[in-house]
């Protein structure tokens, strides 16, 4: 009998954690979806609004960029050279009850004479500030 109790104990919690998990991933795409109109509108200070004070950026072919007006500039700099972003959440992971890890893709297009379609995959940690989620690390890296 206590068995079985603990076993329904466990199935309880269960789902009860899964509404949170749907709900963060839910907040996720919402923050993401207002990453992409600030940054296809070219609001950076938005942007970078997204992410904690002493956040780390590690683009590919670059060096780790860390802190909010270090990623402001970075952003600015990236928004000169690319537009129409879309970012897709695949999947989100509660590390702890204020961290989440995000894995995704996201889409662009080059600007210029000859524009490109880019596009890859992207791991962000996002940490849960004063009932705020913000992203502590941003890593991501072309699909070509």
């Amino acid at each position: 009998m206590k068995h079985t109790a603990t076993i329904w104990l466990a199935a309880l919690l269960m789902t009860l954690a899964v509404p949170g998990r749907a709900q963060d991933k839910a907040v996720i795409e919402e923050l993401n979806a207002r990453f992409v109109a600030a940054f296809n509108s070219g609001d950076f200070a938005k942007v970078a609004s997204l992410y904690a004070e002493n956040a780390y950026v590690l683009p590919p072919g670059s060096g780790v960029i860390k802190g909010r007006s270090n990623i402001q500039a970075f952003w600015t700099k990236a928004g000169e050279g690319l537009g129409d972003v879309k970012l897709v959440t695949v999947e989100v992971t509660p590390l702890s009850g204020s961290a989440a890890r995000e894995i995704g893709t996201f889409t662009g297009r080059t600007k210029g004479a000859s524009p490109q379609d880019v596009g890859g995959k992207y791991v962000v940690i996002w940490q849960k500030e004063a009932d705020q989620w913000r992203i502590t690390t941003d890593i991501w890296n072309s699909t070509k």
